[in-house]
């Protein structure tokens, strides 16, 4: 594979995306505490998407971090566009980017979809904030991926 098309590669050239200029080693340290860490941090979500990538789960944070953004919105109209397209993205059945949750979390949203609230999809949230914290988080901590970041901002001594 070449170091163009390496997403481990990708990852930790400082002049692709400037994450070593960026991340810190505290930073990094403190994802490993909880899950919560990682995804409030500055970089966090960022790196955890780039991991996901190759498990081919990045929905997940795309769509927690999209329902962050949704619950900031004050504007209905805002609310009432932005639910259509978290809906027809993550939600509804065959969505290019589908999650997993269950039928009734898929009902009530399609339920309260014509009307959307600002906790709406506060339960699908819920329940792939769960998924990611005890599936996938536990692999990004023992991954390479996790491991070389950490190791190189430890080499480097920033």
């Amino acid at each position: 594979m070449s170091p163009n098309t390496c997403w481990l590669c990708k990852i930790f050239r400082a002049e692709e995306n400037g994450i070593h200029s960026k991340v810190s080693l505290e930073e990094v340290l403190q994802w490993s505490q909880s899950f919560e860490n990682l995804v409030t941090s500055k970089y966090g979500p960022m790196i955890y998407k780039t991991y996901l990538k190759t498990e081919h789960s990045d929905e997940n944070i795309e769509f927690w971090l999209a329902c962050e953004a949704y619950k900031k919105i004050t504007s209905q109209k805002k609310r009432i566009s932005m639910a259509r397209k978290l809906f027809t993205s993550y939600i509804q059945p065959q969505a290019p980017n589908e999650i997993n949750i269950d039928s009734p979390a898929r009902k009530a949203i399609m339920r309260n979809i014509q009307e959307p609230t600002q906790s709406c999809f506060d339960e699908a949230q819920r329940i792939i904030y769960r998924h990611m914290e005890r599936d996938s988080y536990p692999r990004f901590l023992e991954s390479q991926f996790y491991q070389k970041l950490k190791h190189s901002l430890q080499t480097n001594g920033n």
